[in-house]
Order: structure tokens, then C-alpha cells, then sequence
């Protein structure tokens, strides 16, 4: 594969889902007084399905990540959720600053996207897709087949000051952003 096909693909990515930079777009920048310590408040315009490049052969295909080209932000951690019983339901948070991109590896789930003011919701079946969830939207992980297995790209490194766990607090967030 040469950077041509890598170049190709992120224009292919961008054709099909609007990529954008996720610094430009419907976000607003707050000030301490918002609550939010100069946090960005983003929309659900700016969350998007990204198409990864996918190099077929007969022995098996191979998709791959690369930070700041198929994905808006330098990976500095990656998780990953498995053996989720059937009916549960992961997430139910947002970061403050965190990006995060996810990944159905095998089998399907959905995400449930909010961003205090829009609800949305995508369903992940296919390992050269992912979502792109920028900070500040709410997300809750549900609906996962037997044998899925979702993986978590992230922006930064764990850090529970991050988090709205607290679903009135991040939409108190919101509502004093806007």
C-alpha cells in the first residue's frame, strides 16, 4: 500500500461522512463562569461515521488507525469492552474534553448519542467503521450482540475529573454553555 491509497481513503472518509476538523463546526467555547471551566460544547453534527481503510485479500482482510489521519486527535489510550450479558448497558456519561472513537471489532451494538438538546442513535456492525464522539455529548452503549466486542479509542488518559456521570449536571453544563 503506498500514502497515496492512505491519502485516497481519508478523501473517500471525507466524501461519504462530511469529515471535518473537529475544532471547526457547531462547537461554542465557555468561560469558568459557564461551570465548565472553558470547556467546548459540541453538537451531534460534530459526531460522524468514519470510514478506515480497508486492503482486502483472500488470506483475510486488514483495516488499520492512524492518529491525526483517519482520526481527529493522537491516541493515548485504547480499551475495549467484551463479554457484555445480553440486556446490559455500558456507558451512560460524557467527557469534558476526552475524544473517543469506537469500534465494533465483531459483532454489533449501539451507541445512544445526546447532546443535551438532541438525541441520536447509531448502530456499529462492521470493523472498518467507527465513531467519531467528540467531548461534551452524552453516550450509552447498549444492544450488543453475543460475541461483540467494542474498542475505544481515546484522546487522553484516564481521569475521573473528566467525566459527567450525572446526567442533569452535563445537561446543567449545556444549558448554561448556551
Amino acid at each position: 500500500m503506498t500514502s497515496h491509497d492512505t491519502d485516497e481513503s481519508r478523501k473517500k472518509t471525507r466524501r461519504l461522512h462530511g469529515a471535518r476538523d473537529p475544532r471547526a463546526g457547531s462547537k461554542r467555547s465557555t468561560t469558568a463562569a459557564d461551570g465548565v471551566a472553558g470547556h467546548i460544547i459540541m453538537s451531534l453534527e460534530d459526531c460522524r461515521i468514519i470510514e478506515l481503510p480497508k486492503i482486502t485479500d483472500v488470506r483475510g482482510n486488514l483495516t488499520f488507525v492512524e492518529s491525526r489521519r483517519h482520526i481527529p486527535f493522537e491516541i493515548k489510550r485504547v480499551y475495549y469492552l467484551y463479554d457484555v450479558p445480553g440486556g446490559s448497558h455500558r456507558a451512560g456519561h460524557a467527557h469534558k474534553e476526552l475524544h473517543q472513537f469506537f469500534v465494533a471489532m465483531s459483532g454489533s451494538f449501539d451507541i445512544g448519542l445526546d447532546d443535551g438538546r438532541e438525541k441520536r442513535k447509531i448502530h456499529l456492525a462492521r470493523s472498518y467503521y467507527g465513531l467519531f464522539v467528540p467531548p461534551m455529548i452524552w453516550r450509552d452503549l447498549d444492544n450488543f450482540s453475543s460475541g461483540s466486542v467494542c474498542m475505544v479509542l481515546a484522546s487522553d488518559f484516564f481521569d475521573e475529573a473528566d467525566y459527567y456521570r450525572d446526567y442533569e449536571q452535563f445537561c446543567e453544563a449545556v444549558r448554561k454553555a448556551d
